[in-house]
């Protein structure tokens, strides 16, 4: 649009099929999106609007809630639903806060699907072995790049807490500082927007995708979870001896009870199941622990103030809206109706069964489709057009044969 256009209030209006439509390009059915596929108002939210540091030309961008033509927010939006689902907390008088960590990698340019994504061309003309996790050496080649996401994120108004080179090859992380869900969610995903552009300025090519590198670590995004009293500001998680409260632990067993209905919300794509089913710190599973990285659910070590619920199931290639907005409806859901938690696992265990997960984005699709609780909670609207999309994916998925299948299959009898 242009600037005059939008100053002067002018309505984009979009297709309701829009918010249905899968990666590929492609939309399932009109009836799971209205058959009359009538339009949406795209509503810019006045706290969201951001000029772009690292376009030549001057340009903004406005982060939008999809509403009906009636003024009603639409149930398709996952921006949308995340506000519901803030508004259910609000009226208990509490109010969550959230943080998110998003690992990515950045590669050389790869214009060759068929070929492994490549690290870039380090300072000493090679590429990065996979032994420089955590470690603090420029040999990468990649400051210039780094400098210019730092400047465009302050440029920005995003707030970053750390970041890192993380365990896989090329692969680094970034803490955003906790708040707010709903702008952590738009942080989140203008961060996202904000690296692959400035990697394109520098030659760079930066992938979210959950598991990009065979026999690497993958790529998360964890969400940590707090609640507060609207009134008093504390953390409704610890009293005040600081000891742990009955609706932390309703929290906690109301993550449990959600995390296998709403897998497919959390890990949305075929890949991202790569990533699940070779669990480097990446568990499959809807155990707590404190403090341990082989639990889904884990409790940092920290002081009661800072008391919190770390969901590492989700992938960076999550929704941000969408991956909080179920995180946060399951734990009020376990406050609600004062679900109790199992018993915490410490050390090396084994999943029970009971809270081990799906492990294909089918056995997601297929628990989601059944969940009355995912409807409960987002609508059936929203659930059954949402697995009409990813369904539509997977099905794309399989009408390919893989270079495996070629080299591995084909020599047999």
């Amino acid at each position: 649009m242009t600037a005059e256009g939008f100053l002067e209030g002018r309505r984009l209006q979009l297709a309701r099929g829009v918010l249905l439509q899968c990666i590929m390009g492609g939309y399932p059915p009109a009836r799971f999106y209205g058959s009359d596929d009538g339009d949406l108002a795209l509503v810019p939210d006045p706290a969201h609007i951001y000029r772009l540091p690292w376009s030549q030309q001057p340009r903004a961008l406005a982060i939008c809630d999809a509403d009906e033509l009636t003024g009603e927010p639409s149930s398709l939006s996952t921006r949308g639903q995340l506000k519901s689902v803030i508004a259910r907390y609000a009226a208990h008088g509490l109010a969550p806060v959230v943080a998110t960590e998003l690992e990515f990698f950045v590669f050389a340019p790869n214009p060759d699907p068929t070929q492994p994504f490549q690290p870039p061309l380090g300072l000493d003309g090679r590429r990065e072995d996979g032994q420089s996790a955590f470690s603090v050496s420029s040999n990468s080649g990649l400051r210039p790049f780094f400098s210019e996401v730092y400047t465009c994120m302050a440029a920005l108004g995003l707030p970053r807490d750390t970041f890192m080179h993380e365990m896989g090859v090329s692969q680094f992380e970034i803490n955003l500082l906790h708040g707010d869900p709903l702008l952590l969610a738009d942080q989140t995903l203008l961060f996202k927007h904000l690296l692959k552009e400035v990697a394109l300025k520098h030659g760079l090519t930066v992938v979210c995708m959950a598991k990009p590198l065979a026999h690497t670590p993958g790529s998360s995004m964890h969400i940590h979870q707090s609640i507060v009293d609207i009134n008093t500001g504390r953390n409704v998680f610890s009293d005040e001896a600081g000891q742990p409260t009955a609706t932390f632990r309703h929290f906690i067993g109301g993550q449990q009870a959600g995390m296998a209905d709403f897998t497919a919300l959390f890990a949305p794509n075929v890949n991202s199941y790569q990533r699940l089913c070779h669990p480097y710190a990446s568990p499959n599973n809807a155990c707590w622990s404190h403090d341990n990285r082989a639990a889904g659910l884990r409790i940092p070590a920290s002081s009661p103030v800072a008391r919190r619920v770390e969901n590492r199931l989700p992938g960076a290639d999550a929704n941000p809206y969408l991956a909080i907005a179920a995180s946060l409806a399951a734990g009020l859901h376990g406050i609600e109706n004062e679900l109790e938690p199992t018993e915490a696992i410490q050390g090396e265990f084994d999943v029970p069964d009971n809270l081990s997960l799906p492990c294909t984005l089918h056995a997601a699709l297929e628990r989601l489709k059944r969940s009355q609780l995912a409807k409960e909670l987002f609508g059936t609207e929203f659930i059954e057009g949402y697995v009409a999309s990813k369904s539509m994916e997977l099905t794309s998925f399989f009408d390919e044969i893989t270079p495996w299948e070629r080299r591995v299959l084909a020599a047999q009898a």
